[in-house]
């Protein structure tokens, strides 16, 4: 049984929202304003937050846009391998916070992304992909993996309804910060 998501009880990764990557990226206006609400909505509810950065030597580091947006203490990891959960450090500082639902955002989508959550739907997380917080070079590429996602277990949302549910009503204290940061 997947639960509803809460401050509590999730986290969000970001996968590899680097410079020389996200020009590449169809759609990538619309990815970014989206990934970065997304990620400026953790940082109102003041939880946890892990980014990966595919070799960032040659790739470069993560863009401005997803680094103003993160909270101050969001980890940063530098990976060689396609899954952010092949890397040890990463897999350390995920099972530290310990937390069964996780939001995973990033590119590429049928690459890094998809490769990590497989492996963390294998390992018994409730995933759910903000299908406007992805991309990846080609559409169809995107629109394969978001469906193989899906097949797979991972539960296909969006960003507005990710913080929405977070919030759970409009009595809570975030209600006036996340209403304006969706419109």
């Amino acid at each position: 049984m997947k639960n509803r998501l809460s401050k509590e009880n999730c986290l969000l990764v970001a996968i590899d929202y680097q410079e020389k990557l996200v020009p590449a990226m169809c759609e990538k206006e619309g990815l970014i304003d989206a990934s970065s609400r997304l990620m400026e909505g953790f940082k109102i509810f003041n939880m946890p937050v892990l980014v990966t950065e595919q070799y960032p030597k040659g790739l470069g580091t993560t863009v401005e846009e997803i680094k103003s947006s993160s909270p101050e203490d969001a980890q940063y990891f530098a990976k060689s391998s396609f899954s952010a959960y092949d890397d040890e450090g990463f897999v350390e500082a995920f099972k530290k916070v310990n937390r069964k639902n996780v939001v995973v955002m990033g590119i590429e989508t049928h690459v890094c992304e998809e490769q990590t959550v497989l492996d963390m739907l294998g390992e018994g997380c409730n995933v759910y992909v903000p299908a406007d917080c992805v991309s990846s070079r080609k559409a169809f590429d995107r629109d394969t993996a978001i469906e193989r996602m899906k097949a797979a277990g991972a539960i296909i949302t969006t960003y507005e309804a990710i913080l929405f549910e977070i919030l759970r009503g409009a009595g809570e204290a975030e209600f006036k910060q996340i209403s304006k940061l969706v419109k």
